[in-house]
């Protein structure tokens, strides 16, 4: 199998713990980053800073650089992310990628998908059954990318992997996600303000996600894969598990900001994953929120 990847989105949330993971592994990464650093060095390990977004600047890359593998990661993470018109873009881009991609001799790639592109109104979704109709413009967005991309590599004959990722939850997050949101307040002795937090999600640790997207990236599935625990958590079951762990005394003020979204279950069917790949999480939520904990009160003032 040859050892050598690019890998897009290699400074993001996912990606610093992909690139890492991966070169424990003893691949060679090819990097992309843009705004943010890796922050990581290693000899198997190149960097490379390109707007994905410059059509100009990767048809020059590629015109420069081949590869036989590439996971995609990268893709606008804002907080607005759901709504902003920028994934009309990304979509474009994304396409670009896998064009050059494949012109220049690519043989297997794996694209980050999301669970926003499920119809949320499910409830409980599975990889081959349940629609592809989110209301959010990024989940539509990112539905048409898996339609497009698996329809092209299957004519090119191109290995397509779609890594369909859950909720996830680690260091390196974003502060304002609401973990590290909930982590840091509690931590400095504030008053917390959250939603009612009685709607139940999915989550993995961030360790757990690259895991399993490495464990997909070298396995012989194509296709959608759901990357999830399929182990339902209320978020007010997080918020006070994580208020044991930090001893927090102040106040919790439930219902201070609106909900993000209106549905009441949202869960994936890990059967693929676990099954089919043969594969488990290392992290219970109990173990990885400590570890959270941990973490941010080591960074929290970065």
């Amino acid at each position: 199998m040859n050892k050598k990847v690019l890998v897009t989105g290699a400074s993001g949330f996912i990606g610093k713990q992909l690139v890492k993971d991966l070169i424990s592994k003893n691949y060679e990464v090819v990097g992309i980053n843009f705004q943010h650093e890796i922050g990581l060095t290693h000899k198997n390990l190149q960097v490379i800073t390109l707007d994905l977004l410059d059509y100009k600047a990767v048809n020059d890359f590629f015109a420069n650089n081949r590869f036989d593998n590439l996971i995609h990661l990268a893709w606008y993470g804002d907080a607005k992310c759901h709504s902003h018109n920028i994934n009309i873009e990304w979509v474009a881009a994304s396409l670009n990628i896998l064009k050059h991609f494949c012109e220049t001799g690519g043989k297997k790639v794996l694209i980050a998908g999301s669970i926003s592109e499920y119809d949320f109104e499910y409830g409980y979704f599975k990889e081959d059954l349940t629609p592809l109709d989110n209301k959010s413009l990024y989940g539509k967005s990112k539905a048409a990318l898996y339609n497009l991309a698996k329809a092209y590599c299957e004519q090119n004959n191109i290995d397509f992997k779609w890594a369909r990722i859950f909720n996830l939850y680690g260091q390196y997050e974003r502060p304002q996600r609401l973990m590290p949101y909930v982590i840091t307040s509690m931590i400095k002795g504030e008053d917390v303000k959250v939603s009612t937090c009685e709607k139940f999600q999915d989550y993995l640790h961030v360790e757990d996600v690259s895991a399993a997207i490495i464990k997909l990236y070298e396995s012989n599935i194509s296709g959608a894969v759901n990357i999830c625990s399929g182990e339902p958590v209320r978020l007010k079951t997080i918020v006070e598990k994580i208020k044991n762990l930090t001893n927090f005394q102040g106040n919790i003020l439930y219902g201070a900001i609106p909900c993000g979204f209106e549905d009441p279950l949202v869960v994936g069917d890990p059967a693929k994953l676990s099954q089919e790949l043969n594969w488990k999480p290392e992290f219970s939520l109990d173990e990885g929120l400590k570890q959270c904990v941990e973490w941010w009160k080591e960074h929290i003032n970065d």
